[in-house]
């Protein structure tokens, strides 16, 4: 790379994505959260209170609990099921044993509240779990394995909230994160670009033109991402400048 030569790109990144994914503000997410779970644990204790009450009274039937708000276990499936969760009866009954999705005993038999599954559904609108989260951002980052994807979390460099026993992530958070996946390089792969076209730089040297704002790009969870058209202009610039007069 030519020496005494500056190559300065002025340019400023305006995508929205990276807008959204760095405005997201999780404490604010976890408040709004806590009052919803607040609200549904009242709701719900209120529904199963008269439920029990009811059915000790009458022995009522399924169906006439169900009009009252409650659902068998089978039933509650089936519900969620119909609204187009994707999911085993067994992984259901899994979450019923290890209490992530609230139940109670009338008479013999388990029921859910309508609530409660309600709730499963609306966070299935806003939330991945972590497996659906990779799932979908190594399609489009197909360098980083599943273990590296749960370090992120760990880190916070991927913003998650925790609800019950399961971790959720911002479907917004992965959405834009497979943006970034599509059309930014991070430092090591701008690098390893830069070298396949025939740009000669060591990693020092091109993290200093970052620290000086020389080469735009953003931060995200600590780490720096740059443009793939920003690497373009940069290779065509330095080959040109490399190029004997």
């Amino acid at each position: 790379m030519p020496r005494g030569r500056r190559i300065i790109i002025n340019r400023k990144i305006n995508d929205e994505k990276i807008d959204r994914l760095t405005s997201i503000d999780m404490e604010d997410v976890r408040k709004r959260r806590g009052a919803v779970e607040r609200s549904l644990s009242l709701a719900i204790g209120s529904v199963m209170d008269a439920a029990q009450k009811t059915y000790e009274r009458s022995r009522r039937s399924d169906a006439e609990l169900r009009r009252a708000g409650i659902l068998s276990i089978q039933d509650a499936y089936e519900f969620l099921r119909s609204k187009g969760m994707d999911i085993s009866f067994r992984a259901f009954g899994g979450r019923i044993e290890r209490r992530s999705v609230p139940s109670v005993k009338v008479g013999k038999k388990r029921y859910i509240p309508v609530q409660s599954l309600e709730d499963i559904l609306s966070l299935g609108k806003d939330f991945y779990t972590i497996r659906e989260a990779y799932e979908l951002y190594k399609k489009y980052n197909s360098t980083i394995n599943y273990r590296a994807f749960i370090g992120r979390v760990e880190k916070s460099s991927i913003p998650s909230l925790k609800i019950g026993t399961k971790r959720l992530i911002p479907r917004d958070t992965i959405d834009s994160l497979s943006h970034v996946a599509r059309k930014y390089y991070s430092v090591s792969q701008a690098i390893k670009e830069l070298h396949v076209k025939g740009v000669d730089i060591k990693r020092n040297a091109f993290e200093r033109r970052l620290d000086r704002n020389r080469i735009p790009h953003v931060k995200i969870g600590g780490r720096r991402f740059i443009p793939r058209d920003v690497v373009d202009e940069l290779v065509g610039k330095e080959l040109a400048l490399s190029k004997p007069k």
